[in-house]
């Protein structure tokens, strides 16, 4: 349904796309961050574990602004029917 001049389904499925890819990614870099950890790297593990969590704050805010789609700026929610 288009509201505010956006498709919002469409937004949301572009949204749910780039989440999965942030999941994929984020899977790999938590194998990356254990083999750097067996391999004796701390540093490098320590890193990596920090981006790992970073990106599971970056698909937290994306799916909030999934949720955010249906509210308007001026607090009315839309609901489907």
């Amino acid at each position: 349904m288009c509201e505010g001049g956006i498709n919002t389904g469409q937004m949301k499925f572009a949204i749910a796309m780039v989440n999965d890819s942030l999941a994929l990614a984020q899977q790999w870099l938590e194998q990356l961050h254990h083999l750097a950890d067996q391999g004796h790297r701390p540093v490098s593990s320590a890193e990596l574990a920090q981006v790992t969590v970073m990106l599971g704050e970056a698909r937290e805010k994306l799916e909030s602004a999934a949720g955010q789609l249906d509210v308007m700026d001026d607090g009315i929610s839309i609901e489907r029917v």
